[in-house]
């Protein structure tokens, strides 16, 4: 069977690791160019070692390659800016987009809440949202599946290390993308998010907490629909786990939570809290920094996904 050929835009950590992650772990996508606005950036000089075309003048580098109309789908690991701009730039020849910046001009997609539903949809550009809501938002769905989640809040810590420009650059993105898609995708009432970079010697790897307001729900069933969704992402993720067991807290009356509540959400009487954390597989980038990790295996499951569906060939 032949392979699906895919482009990595953006030559720095994530799209390095994700190339890797391409050619050594993926039985039905094939390299087929590395983009990138750097001629000395490590990524290229990786991608050229490893026989993969490549070119140092970004995405119009890309559309004048010899293979580019072998190329079916488009990874971008640049910035959400950028995004835009590449977008814009390859829509009118056909290719699909995977987007790992919080530029979300696609739909949201965590592979395992609603993956299925959008490669129904056909969607040509698909979001990967951010590295906190990959690993955050499976839960929320997964309470969300057991009972209605008026207000989600997530924190996202990651090691400052592996936070470079281009995440330093989106932080707003970052809250706004994931608080957003915690509503869309996890199925919350009201999202918000909180990223942590954490300046901690040695590095320690992604921690994150869900925070969930309910009501009156079966305890064991969010246990065991958490748990069985902790079991879906460890699935592309082997370094995802749950850290401790599912908590809940009575909320104590008189408590203001109706400040978080959106209008006319049901009475809340529950904190459900879970927590977890992310070890990186280390295929190019240190195992702290699973939250790179995260992003990256969950672009491949998506690319996988939409190459059964995609053919091998495009036409420019």
């Amino acid at each position: 069977m032949s392979k699906t050929k895919v482009a990595i835009i953006g030559s720095g950590n994530i799209g390095t690791d994700l190339m890797i992650k391409v050619i050594r772990h993926s039985d039905v996508l094939e390299m087929g160019a590395m983009v990138g606005i750097d001629p000395d950036s490590d990524g290229l000089a990786r991608a050229a070692r490893m026989k993969v075309p490549t070119t140092h003048e970004g995405v119009d580098g890309l559309i004048a390659m010899e293979g580019f109309a072998e190329i079916a789908i488009v990874f971008d690991a640049t910035s959400a800016k950028a995004h835009a701009a590449n977008a814009e730039k390859l829509a009118r020849y056909g290719k699909k987009l995977v987007d790992l910046t919080p530029a979300a001009i696609g739909p949201y997609v965590v592979p395992p809440v609603n993956l299925d539903q959008h490669l129904a949809d056909d969607a040509r550009n698909v979001n990967m949202v951010t590295c906190g809501g990959q690993a955050t938002i499976p839960m929320v769905a997964a309470i969300a599946q057991v009972t209605p989640v008026p207000y989600a809040e997530i924190v996202a810590s990651i090691a400052s290390k592996s936070a470079g420009p281009g995440t330093r650059a989106n932080i707003d993105e970052f809250t706004e993308t994931t608080a957003q898609a915690i509503e869309a995708v996890g199925g919350a009432g009201r999202g918000k998010a909180i990223i942590v970079l954490n300046p901690a010697e040695p590095p320690l790897i992604m921690r994150d907490t869900v925070f969930c307001l309910i009501g009156d729900a079966d305890h064991d069933a969010i246990r065991e629909s958490v748990a069985e969704m902790a079991k879906s992402v460890a699935e592309y993720v082997p370094g995802y786990r749950l850290k401790q067991e599912v908590q809940f807290t009575p909320i104590a009356a008189g408590e203001p939570v109706h400040t978080l509540l959106p209008e006319g959400a049901p009475p809340v009487t529950t904190k459900v809290t879970v927590f977890l954390e992310v070890e990186g597989a280390a295929h190019y980038l240190p195992a702290y920094a699973g939250n790179l990790d995260i992003m990256t295996s969950a672009a491949l499951r998506v690319g996988e996904r939409l190459a059964t569906r995609t053919p091998a060939q495009v036409t420019a």
